[in-house]
C-alpha cells in the first residue's frame, strides 16, 4: 500500500461547493478503492471520470496491474483503483492500478489454495532448489521436492550443477500445478506440480486395486528402485528390493529406460503406487532346501563385502551370507583381511531359513573340516622346495 501522502488544507473548489450544497459523496481518503469509467487512454496515462465530481489519473508504472484484469480496458470501461493522492499539481486524483490491482491478483492466489483448482503456469527461470513460474502476473516458486516424477532431476549423486542444468530444459514451458501457500505481505508464493498430478492420478486410480498385475514401460531407473508408466499415464515405483528375488546393487543390473514390463500393485497410498517385479516370478527360496542342506560344502562367489561379514553368490537366484565370525578362527577387524570380492572360495552351510530368504554361510567351518591330504594341501606340498636327502643314505643306496 502506498505511503500516505499529506493532504493539501484546501480542497478542490468543486468538490467544496457540492459538499456545501449536500450534494457530493464523502471525499475518498487517500488508500481507498474509488470507481470510475474510462474517457481517455494512452500508452502512458489513463484518465477516468469519478462520479462526475473530478478526474482521476493513473500514470507511468502504477497503470501495470498484477490482476491482468486492466490488460485490455479501453474508453468506457468501469474499472476501480487505488487512490495514491487527492489532488496532483493538475488537480487530478492521482490512482494507481497497481496496488488494486496486486490485492485483487492476491486475493485471487488465497482463492486458488482455498479451492485447490489446477491452473496453468509459465516457467520464467530455475535455480538449484526449483523453478520460478508465473501464475497470472505473479511471480511464483516451485521447490525441486515439488515436481512430479516425470518432471524430477534424476541426477546420480545429488550434483547440483547437473539438477541445475536439467531444470533449466523447462524454462518457458506450461506446467499444471496447485497453489500450496500464499503470502501476500511477505508476497510468497509457492506452487505444485506434484500436488496437481496427486488429484489426476487419484482419479485414474479408481480402475486399480492392491494384486492387480499390470503392463507398463520404464521410465527412469534411479539409485532406489525405477519407475513404470501405466493405464492412463499412471506412474508406480517398483523398490530395488522388489526387482529380483536375490540381492542387487543397481537396479540397472535387472531393467533399462524402455523397457515392457508386467508388475504388480503392491500398495496403493494416497496417490502413491508401489509394484513389485520379482511377486510375479517364481520364488527360488521355496525350493532352498531341496538344493542345499546344512552341513553341505559348496563354492561361492564373494559378492559384496560390508562391515559385518560378505554376501556370497551360490547361484543366481540363491545369495548367502557369511558373518565376519564365521571368516575365521582368528579375531579379524575387516571382513577384508580374508577375503576379497570377486573371489571364489569353499564354504559350510550352517543355517537355512526359506521363510526369511536368509542362507548362513562359514568359512571357517569349511577349513576346519578339510581333511588331510586334500588338493588343498597336496598343491601346498608340491611348491614346497624337495629336501636334501641324507649322504649316508644315498651312498647306501
Amino acid at each position: 500500500m502506498p505511503k500516505k501522502n499529506k493532504i493539501k488544507p484546501q480542497g478542490s473548489p468543486v468538490m467544496d461547493a457540492l459538499l456545501l450544497k449536500g450534494e457530493a459523496k464523502p471525499i475518498p481518503k487517500i488508500g481507498d478503492l474509488v470507481e470510475g469509467v474510462i474517457i481517455n487512454l494512452s500508452k502512458n496515462e489513463v484518465q477516468l471520470d469519478i462520479d462526475g465530481l473530478t478526474t482521476g489519473v493513473v500514470r507511468g508504472k502504477e497503470i501495470y496491474d498484477e490482476s491482468g484484469e486492466y490488460s485490455n480496458i479501453k474508453i468506457g470501461d468501469k474499472v476501480t483503483a487505488t487512490v495514491l493522492e487527492l489532488e496532483n499539481e493538475q488537480g487530478q486524483m492521482e490512482l494507481s492500478f497497481r496496488y488494486a490491482g496486486h490485492r485483487k491478483a492476491w486475493q485471487q492466489l488465497e482463492e486458488l489454495e482455498k479451492t485447490g483448482e489446477i491452473v496453468e503456469a509459465k516457467i520464467i527461470d530455475a535455480n538449484k532448489g526449483g523453478l520460478m513460474m508465473r501464475v497470472g502476473n505473479v511471480m511464483g516458486f516451485m521447490p525441486v521436492s515439488q515436481l512430479t516424477t516425470e518432471h524430477y532431476p534424476r541426477v546420480e549423486g545429488g550434483d547440483k550443477s547437473r539438477i541445475l542444468q536439467a531444470l533449466r530444459k523447462f524454462i518457458n514451458h506450461q506446467f499444471k500445478v496447485k497453489v500450496i501457500d500464499v503470502n501476500e505481505t511477505e508476497e510468497k508464493l509457492i506452487v505444485s506440480e506434484k500436488s496437481a498430478w496427486e488429484e489426476k492420478q487419484n482419479k485414474a486410480l479408481s480402475n486399480f486395486k492392491v494384486g492387480d498385475q499390470v503392463g507398463g514401460t520404464i521410465t527412469g531407473v534411479v539409485d532406489f528402485g525405477a519407475f513404470v508408466e501405466f493405464g492412463d499415464n499412471l506412474e508406480g515405483l517398483i523398490h530395488i528390493s522388489e526387482l529380483a528375488w536375490q540381492r542387487i546393487d543397481d537396479p540397472k543390473q535387472i531393467v533399462k529406460v524402455g523397457d515392457k514390463i508386467k508388475a504388480k500393485i503392491i500398495a496403493i497410498e494416497n496417490s502413491k503406487i508401489s509394484l513389485s517385479l520379482k511377486q510375479l516370478m517364481i520364488d527360488p527360496w521355496k525350493e532352498v532346501s531341496k538344493k542345499y542342506k546344512v552341513g553341505q560344502s559348496i563354492k561361492g562367489k564373494v559378492l559384496k563385502l560390508n562391515p559385518f561379514g560378505a554376501f556370497v553368490e551360490l547361484d543366481k537366484d540363491i545369495h548367502g551370507l557369511i558373518h565376519i565370525s564365521e571368516l575365521s578362527e582368528k579375531q579379524i577387524s575387516e571382513p577384508a583381511d580374508t577375503i576379497k570380492e570377486g573371489e571364489q572360495h569353499e564354504f559350510t552351510i550352517i543355517s537355512i531359513e526359506p521363510e526369511n530368504h536368509r542362507l548362513g554361510l562359514s568359512l571357517k567351518k569349511f577349513k576346519k573340516n578339510v581333511p588331510q591330504g586334500t588338493d588343498d594341501e597336496i598343491s601346498k606340498d608340491k611348491s614346497s622346495p624337495p629336501a636334501k636327502e641324507d649322504k649316508e643314505t644315498t651312498e647306501t643306496k
